[in-house]
Parts: structure tokens; C-alpha cells; sequence
């Protein structure tokens, strides 16, 4: 299998006759979830409107209390493609990202950060397997594509914690806390998403896969930052996402 093509997280990539029924989607909802960011928003926001997919895309950034100025950059960028959504202080990305699904009315469904450390050049990629009725979530895997290495704590800490879930869920995920999830609508109907952090990433995982579908990953390509160049996540966040990889195993999730 080439680098390029897209692979099955929960096991072997499935033979064409594996294949789900082939859909028609129209709508793709990019929820850009925004913490002062007042220094890469625009320029996102530019590769966002660059991007050729095969479908119609509607912008939906949510400004998550920003302090820095980013608020006047986005009051600048909205116009008929972009909705800006404001929180009026800062309650996390998990919160952000639920105002973003809310207010969503695609067909399918992409986390886009505002960091500039994942390229919309790749959106065609995660489109792929779900276009050609291959799968219904796609993540970007920062691992198995072109990128420039992240911190040593960083990268210890996302391997380990694709490790656990794999353990956890039965799957063979190589990055569960990529941004890049993409999500037919129809996978997200019934979950509730609970958590205002950077724990959003292990719940949606874990609802997911304990509902039975199927996660496909493609390699992306990643730049990432430093604290230094804003960086927000740190080793505090990354034991909320083991506590919330080990409570949603064994919590009744929605029907």
C-alpha cells in the first residue's frame, strides 16, 4: 500500500466488496475552533477558501474567548462563507467545537485547528474514503505522512496514548489525537459530547468506536509548533485524555 493511500484503523483495509453503499454527499462543515490566534487565523482561513473538493464548503469559526486581538481579524474575515461563532470567555476546544456542530449543517463534518500545523491541502485526502463509500470516519495521522517532528514529550505522549485506545477499543489507531476527524453527520446522531478540553479527542474516538464504526486513517502532513510559537497543549492535557480513554471503556454511552 503506497504512502497515499488510506488505511483501516481498526484492522486490515477491506476488499472492494467490503465496501459500504456508495453515498452522495453536498455539504462539508469545517468547525475551526479558535483561541487567540490572532496571528494565523487569516492565513488559515486563506488556505481554507483555496482548497478544490468535490463538494460545497461552509466555515464555521468559533471564536473560544480570544483576549489577543483575534476577535478583530475575524470580524474582518466573515462574510457569506464564513460564520463566526463567539464564546464570550474561554471554555476549552471541546466547547468550541460543540457550539461549531451545533450550528453545522453539512453532511459531513471536519476539525480544522487555527494553528497553521495541519495544511486544508490534505482535505482531499481524508475526502477520499468517504466518497468512494470506504468509510464514514476518516482521521489525518500525523505519523505516517510528511511533517516536521513534534517535541519528544509530545510525540512520547500521542503514541502512548494511541496505544492505550488500541488497547482499550480493539483498534490499531497510530493517532488518536490528530485534529483531522472527518465525519459523516450521520455517525455523530445521538452522541453527546461532554467535555470542554483537549478530552474532546479521546471521547469522540471512544464513542465511535464503541458504536462499531469502522475508523480509517491517511497520512497528512503536520507542522508543528512550540510553546514558544503558542502551543497550547501540555503533559496536564495529556492525562485528561487517558482518564477520558479509560471512563468512556466502561460509561453507558448514548444509545
Amino acid at each position: 500500500m503506497s504512502e497515499s493511500e488510506p488505511f483501516d484503523a481498526t484492522g486490515a483495509e477491506p476488499t472492494d466488496g467490503e465496501s459500504m453503499a456508495i453515498r452522495t454527499y453536498s455539504l462539508l462543515s469545517v468547525i475551526v475552533p479558535v483561541f487567540n490566534e490572532r496571528v494565523t487565523v487569516a492565513e488559515v482561513i486563506r488556505r481554507i477558501r483555496a482548497v478544490d473538493v468535490p463538494v460545497d464548503v461552509e466555515i464555521i469559526v468559533v471564536d473560544d474567548g480570544s483576549s489577543d486581538g483575534t476577535e478583530k481579524v475575524l470580524t474582518a474575515l466573515g462574510d457569506s462563507t464564513v460564520r463566526i461563532l463567539t464564546h464570550p470567555v474561554n471554555r476549552g476546544k471541546g466547547a468550541a467545537i460543540r457550539t461549531g456542530m451545533a450550528s453545522a449543517r453539512g453532511d459531513l463534518l471536519l476539525i480544522q485547528d487555527a494553528d497553521l500545523e495541519y495544511d486544508p491541502q490534505d482535505w482531499p485526502r481524508l475526502l477520499d474514503p468517504i466518497l468512494r463509500g470506504k468509510a464514514q470516519v476518516v482521521y489525518g495521522s500525523r505519523f505516517t505522512g510528511e511533517r516536521k517532528n513534534m517535541l519528544p514529550l509530545h510525540w512520547i505522549g500521542n503514541r502512548f496514548l494511541s496505544m492505550v485506545t488500541n488497547l482499550l477499543y480493539s483498534s490499531t489507531m497510530s493517532d488518536m489525537e490528530t485534529c483531522y476527524k472527518l465525519f459523516d453527520r450521520e455517525v455523530l446522531e445521538g452522541i453527546t459530547i461532554e467535555s470542554d478540553k483537549f478530552d474532546f479527542e479521546p471521547e469522540i474516538t471512544a464513542k465511535v468506536l464503541r458504536r462499531g464504526y469502522r475508523i480509517y486513517e491517511v497520512p497528512i502532513s503536520y507542522a508543528g509548533r512550540e510553546a514558544s510559537e503558542g502551543k497550547k497543549i501540555t503533559w496536564r492535557d495529556g492525562i485528561g485524555a487517558l482518564r477520558a480513554l479509560i471512563k468512556y471503556r466502561f460509561k453507558r454511552i448514548d444509545a
